[in-house]
């Protein structure tokens, strides 16, 4: 939902838990006042950095585990690859691929922020039939907890994270000469990336590049077994010409090196 977010914030202006008010428990020598805490308090946690409202269909980056509100964060790709809040690459061409819903936060900004769930669901329903579309059924996090558990047990469970069919390569990144050292430069974090076919030599060399950090003076050598491996090579192409031998663990196994500039 793309209409302004007006609101968002005047919802939740009390303490998080609403008890403010209320007299001392039963049985009890502390009072509600002293378990509240002042909901701007927690503004860095539940809004988003976007449009500065508090989360909706809150969705995190898999790379670096910042979140936002789904419509801002796939707005924000349709011009750029990078987190908004630390710059980092979410994904050379595919970033909506490295991002997941987080259902346990929202859950949580709808419980601290009063009838901002009921908001929500009223204004999207007013959205699809301004349009006279048909209104999607609520996502699990607004279904009754009742219903979310007869849910729950009707399914199996499935797994959140899904390989979309066109990343239909494996790839291990070995970086040749790590262990003697090659001056400040150090092995990937992730030598594992799955990717498509059709990528090039040329896009692992960049990708490369822009993980390690390279200075454009570097050569950059990939290698799968004793062969040089051209830019311009699919990742396919490599792995139908290497057969099972450049395979380790049904993973295309590739090696790269750094040749430094001669002094």
């Amino acid at each position: 939902m793309d209409d302004s977010r007006e609101g968002k914030e005047s919802l939740g202006e009390g303490s998080c838990s609403g008890a403010d008010a209320q007299e001392e428990a039963p049985g009890s020598n502390i009072t509600c006042a002293e378990h509240s805490l002042p909901l701007r308090e927690l503004y860095p946690y539940i809004r988003c950095g976007l449009c500065n409202g508090f989360f909706i269909d809150a969705t995190t980056i898999t790379e670096c585990l910042h979140t936002f509100c789904k419509s801002c964060i796939v707005k924000h790709f349709f011009c750029s690859n990078r987190c908004p809040n630390c710059s980092i690459v979410v994904h050379q061409t595919q970033p909506l691929y490295n991002i997941r819903p987080d259902r346990q936060l929202q859950d949580i900004v709808y419980k601290m922020v009063p009838c901002l769930e009921d908001v929500e669901r009223a204004r999207m329903c007013a959205f699809y039939k301004e349009r006279g579309l048909p209104i999607p059924k609520p996502a699990l996090s607004m279904l009754p907890v009742k219903l979310l558990k007869q849910k729950q047990r009707d399914h199996m469970p499935q797994s959140v994270f899904t390989i979309p069919p066109e990343l239909d390569v494996s790839l291990m990144l070995d970086f040749v000469g790590a262990e003697e050292g090659i001056e400040n430069y150090k092995p990937l974090e992730r030598k594992y990336i799955r990717v498509s076919g059709e990528a090039t030599i040329r896009h692992v060399e960049l990708f490369i590049r822009r993980k390690m950090e390279l200075s454009p003076n570097l050569k950059v050598d990939v290698v799968c077994g004793e062969h040089l491996l051209e830019q311009c090579q699919s990742l396919r192409e490599v792995q139908s010409t290497m057969g099972e031998n450049a395979l380790q663990d049904g993973m295309l196994v590739l090696q790269f090196g750094l040749v430094l500039p001669t002094q």
